[in-house]
């Protein structure tokens, strides 16, 4: 195999590809790459044997071949080149793999192509396209209350697709994350459910273009923007029930501006315990007393202007769960509903947005 490509031509797809590979070592194949030259374009793969992504683009071709090299070093290698810069790769004798640009020269050891796992190939025949930067949103309201445990299938997002919506739930177990958002002339069948790995939905993020095409296996999701497609093994397991989580009827309500309920958390959790991060809300008419402790500190006491309607109330938060909505929230002002000071309270953004979310979080007895 000998082929002739510009540095940065291929530069992006390597440092996709370096975010996919397995980096703990279980199986050395797993942190190679599968290249393969033939019929004037490049193809590389790489898998975690979870994750996997499969790119391709046109190069100058010598010599048609296919072989496994590290990710992580060829990574490396062209991004340690000159801009601007061709760079050649030619297949060596003894499974080795010489990299040349300008008068730099590597050579790298290699693994028999025959030993890669093999990544499953998609059809794409369901004609499912989905607004990426749409989709990416809805990936940021979620990501933070994906959970990484024993439960394995927490340790990703529930995806909902149906006629003329999508949605899509995360949860750890003391909180949960919902959004949704309407899909113009979006007509299937059946609808779709499935979970969605956490790595996978981080790699999403990275994608850039109006559109990504959609489409699913027994096993698999896969997700395709312009050259690139992602593979995601299908997490196994039944999702909670999240819609029976939802509080429905919470009397005590209060509005408040995000910036200053933001600011007051952030402050007065600087004094909360590094294991529970707890803070206590005295919610009264009009008004938020925000307090924490700490017996190796000290205590923090803050207030912040609210409308409230409801009776008097006091409820403990981990403060941390609230900040990562409140990061998450493009509106100004925020809506909490609540019931009592064991239940759970629902968050949201005071006016409807293009995207429907809510955020739900139960309270700690500090």
């Amino acid at each position: 195999m000998k082929f002739s490509i510009q540095k940065e031509d291929i530069l992006a797809e390597l440092h996709l590809l370096h975010g996919i590979v397995e980096k703990r070592n279980t199986m050395p194949i797993l942190a190679n790459i599968l290249v393969t030259a033939s019929g004037g374009e490049v193809e590389l793969k790489g898998t975690d044997l979870e994750v996997g992504l499969k790119t391709h683009f046109p190069a100058n071709i010598e010599e048609e071949g296919s072989i496994t090299l590290s990710g992580r070093k060829v990574f490396e290698i062209i991004k340690s080149l000159a801009e601007g810069e061709t760079v050649t790769f030619k297949e060596g004798k003894d499974l080795t793999m010489e990299i040349t640009s300008g008068a730099s020269e590597f050579k790298v050891l290699c693994l028999p192509k025959e030993d890669y796992p093999q990544v499953p190939e998609p059809k794409f025949e369901r004609n499912i396209i989905l607004p990426l930067e749409k989709f990416q949103d809805m990936i940021d309201r979620v990501y933070y209350a994906i959970t990484q445990e024993q439960r394995y299938y927490l340790s990703g997002a529930l995806l909902i697709i149906k006629d003329n919506s999508m949605e899509l739930v995360s949860t750890d177990g003391h909180r949960l994350a919902y959004t949704s958002s309407a899909l113009e002339k979006m007509k299937l069948s059946n609808e779709i459910r499935a979970i969605v790995a956490k790595k996978t939905l981080s790699e999403l993020r990275k994608f850039e273009d109006d559109s990504i095409e959609f489409d699913l296996d027994e096993s698999n999701l896969f997700f395709k923007v312009k050259n690139r497609t992602l593979i995601s093994r299908i997490i196994e397991g039944k999702f909670p029930n999240f819609e029976a989580v939802i509080p429905k009827d919470n009397p005590n309500t209060f509005t408040v501006s995000k910036e200053e309920i933001t600011d007051a958390v952030r402050r007065v959790s600087l004094f909360s315990t590094e294991r529970s991060k707890g803070i206590k809300f005295y919610i009264e008419k009009n008004k938020i007393k925000l307090f924490s402790s700490n017996p190796e500190i000290g205590e923090a006491r803050d207030k912040v202007d609210v409308e409230y309607k409801g009776e008097d109330l006091e409820i403990g938060f981990n403060s941390q769960y609230l900040l990562d909505f409140l990061a998450t929230v493009s509106a100004d002002t925020v809506r909490f509903e609540l019931k009592d000071t064991n239940s759970s309270v629902l968050i949201k953004p005071e006016v409807e947005e293009d995207i429907k979310y809510i955020y739900v979080l139960m309270p700690m007895k500090l």
